[in-house]
């Protein structure tokens, strides 16, 4: 029998928050417990990877970028970190303003996950997996592991490092990204056990609606300052990348979308020897909208679990998420996987604020997706303009 249609990932977490939602008003506490053993195992798990995660991500991207590293490689690697950056930036001054006021409402009902352990059932049992490393120790072994393999000639440790990542992709594709919606349902369900869930939807809600405006506010800047630099009407620029925005929300991917992206760029029109060049490097190293995304939605659940925000440790996650989701893309729920490591050692997010994270983030992939690619547009038209014309070079109209 042919299956007529496969549900997505937002689908099955869209099930899992409903399903544990609805379930958590009747199941004994017997059954629950299952769940929330499943849970302390998985996140034992998670903890285990997620330094694996990292290290298999990000060294081989670091590495294959160094290889081909050359002005315009350079030029548009920096580029798409500021946007990245500034995305980042400007999300967390915003909801500095706003988060306090819009959220403070329902919070008082919240309070218990200061102490998750005081409200929250436990598990029957737990099993220690501690990790091979800590977040740290990855993040800086794949930077000098990365850095290392741009700057010898051999490719044998490229190699290996490659093998690796697919590895590592695997078990995010196969096994992790497959149970998430079970450990979201499980955190849900317990979650409404303990009286909960209503501020938090509430809280969702509100943060989906922020960080919405917040996509087209950024769309706007990115695409008035590349208007500036290259001397085009920035809303022309923008209303002709609109169909790579719309293909992005449906596909929910940066790779699927390039064909579109590439053929819109063209349009504005950058130089196809730019285009061909950009464009597939934006959709893996400009995660604008992604950032925008993690940065919003930390800081909401922060606030939601009575937890104050640290400027200092902000500023240090925003700078280091940039470098850490560089290799992200490429892999179904990897920017918010390779994000996990730093809430957790940067911002203090333990097992259960984890989880919220991941079905907030999911609830909004495509939207994130859509600003991501979109921005490549703008960043392709600012290339064009320095990089400049050469002699002989075409000039599409």
């Amino acid at each position: 029998m042919k299956i007529p249609f496969r549900i997505s990932l937002l689908g099955w977490v869209a099930i899992a928050i409903v399903g544990g939602i609805l379930l958590g008003q009747f199941l004994p506490t017997a059954i629950v417990r299952i769940f929330v053993t499943f849970n302390s195992l998985f996140g034992n798990f998670l903890s285990f990877a997620i330094p694996l995660i990292i290290l298999g991500l990000v060294a081989p991207a670091i590495g294959e970028l160094g290889k081909g590293a050359g002005r315009l490689l350079l030029i548009t690697a920096l580029i798409a970190y500021g946007s990245t950056i500034f995305s980042g930036f400007f999300t967390y001054f915003t909801g500095v303003a706003v988060f306090p006021h819009l959220l403070t409402v329902g919070t008082q009902s919240l309070e218990a996950l200061q102490n998750p352990e005081s409200a929250m059932l436990t598990p029957y049992f737990t099993v220690a997996m501690p990790p091979v490393m800590d977040i740290m120790t990855a993040l800086l072994l794949s930077f000098v592991v990365g850095l290392g393999l741009a700057s010898i000639p051999g490719d044998t440790l490229q190699k290996g490092c490659v093998d690796f990542r697919d590895i590592v992709s695997r078990l995010i594709e196969t096994v992790i990204v497959p149970l998430l919606p079970l450990h979201i349902f499980g955190i849900f369900l317990n979650i409404t056990v303990s009286g909960q869930v209503a501020g938090i939807m509430s809280m969702f809600l509100r943060v989906i609606l922020v960080i919405f405006v917040l996509h087209v506010v950024l769309l706007l800047i990115q695409f008035s300052i590349a208007g500036v630099i290259a001397g085009k009407n920035p809303l022309r620029l923008l209303k002709n990348m609109l169909p790579a925005y719309a293909t992005a929300l449906g596909t929910q991917s940066s790779a699927a979308t390039i064909p579109v992206t590439l053929k819109q760029t063209l349009r504005n029109g950058v130089r196809e020897s730019i285009a061909v060049f950009t464009v597939p490097l934006c959709a893996t190293i400009h995660l604008a909208g992604s950032t925008m995304k993690i940065t919003a939605c930390a800081m909401a659940i922060l606030l939601m679990s009575g937890q104050a925000i640290d400027p200092a440790a902000f500023s240090g996650f925003i700078l280091m998420l940039g470098i850490t989701m560089v290799a992200a893309p490429g892999v179904p729920g990897g920017a918010i996987m390779a994000a996990l490591g730093l809430l957790g050692t940067m911002l203090g997010f333990d097992e259960t604020l984890q989880a919220l994270m991941i079905a907030l983030y999911i609830a909004m992939d495509s939207f994130g997706t859509a600003c991501n690619v979109t921005g490549d547009g703008a960043i392709a038209v600012i290339v064009d303009r320095i990089v400049g014309q050469r002699p002989g070079e075409p000039q599409n109209a």
